[in-house]
């Protein structure tokens, strides 16, 4: 009777062992699946309030064409997105135009480089705040083998070259679209007291890129930004003749469009934007941008 009552506490103590393991087991394994619950419920709130934080993700960036010419937002913008979680849809037109975008409230944040032109802006209210970004400079090219021989008559003096130019009637090849450059070239014009026309002033309507195209094939002359030229130059026939030049410093601001325009407006997008724009990451990758082919920077950043 010992031996059986013995037998009986030996099974019972073995089937209580395993319950408690197993009760233990299950305890442990659902307490790991509760942990793994909880963390997808976390990643799933961040998501949605990134979601929610970031209502409208696209934000329209109305830039200059010389801007988008030398690749520089190639460079720099896929960092932007990666950074914030905004992407800037670029629509590249003249300063000109891209001002009457913000005016007209069809963009939200403004890239340009016609200073005067920009402080209008904002002061008619169209436009919140302009903050300086970067600078490069303007340059006068034309042929390699350059009949006028500029450089030596003029020197780094842009309004004496200017002035030969039309007295030789050559070809001159203007953006003739109200933009920076189109606004630079043609303050150029009035201070050397001409006003170019005739057969030789062409007046492109045009890109920065296709003018300057248009300039190699007609072996004439253009007034450019230097960072487009320099992105063209392995397939030119063109040399830069006038440099240095106070007059030709190119500035470039950026303004974000006055939210009040309308509802679609996408002003948080607008503010990250220039935020980061300003920022020592982005001003940094300005800098850099063109070292590494040109052996110098294509801009300078200057923000602040």
């Amino acid at each position: 009777m010992n031996k059986n009552l013995k037998r009986l506490s030996l099974v019972l103590a073995i089937l209580l062992s395993v319950f408690v393991v197993g009760c233990s087991n299950q305890s442990a394994t659902d307490t790991a699946n509760e942990s793994n619950n909880a963390e997808k419920q976390i990643e799933q709130n961040e998501e949605t309030e990134q979601t929610e934080e970031i209502e409208n993700s696209e934000l329209i960036l109305s830039t200059t064409t010389s801007t988008e010419n030398s690749g520089l937002l190639d460079a720099i913008l896929p960092s932007f997105t990666e950074t914030t979680g905004y992407e800037a849809k670029v629509v590249a037109v003249g300063t000109g135009a891209a001002l009457q975008m913000g005016e007209d409230g069809e963009a939200d944040v403004l890239l340009v480089h016609a200073k005067a032109s920009e402080e209008e802006f904002v002061a008619n209210g169209h436009g919140l705040e302009r903050f300086d970004v970067m600078y490069n400079d303007f340059v006068l090219i034309g042929p390699n083998e350059d009949s006028l021989s500029l450089t030596e008559k003029a020197g780094s003096d842009i309004v004496k070259a200017l002035t030969i130019i039309n007295d030789s009637d050559v070809t001159f090849v203007s953006r003739g679209d109200d933009s920076g450059t189109h606004k630079k070239e043609l303050s150029l014009w009035e201070e050397a007291e001409i006003q170019p026309s005739g057969d030789w002033y062409v007046e492109a309507g045009q890109g920065m890129g296709a003018v300057i195209q248009m300039t190699n094939e007609l072996e004439g002359y253009t007034l450019t930004d230097r960072a487009t030229y320099l992105s063209m130059v392995d397939h030119l026939d063109l040399q830069v003749l006038i440099e240095g030049d106070s007059r030709l410093f190119n500035q470039y601001g950026v303004i974000a469009v006055n939210p009040d325009k309308n509802d679609k407006i996408n002003a948080e997008g607008a503010e990250t934007f220039i935020n980061w724009l300003l920022s020592d990451e982005a001003q940094q990758l300005i800098g850099e941008f063109g070292a590494d082919k040109f052996g110098e920077p294509l801009f300078t950043p200057n923000a602040g």
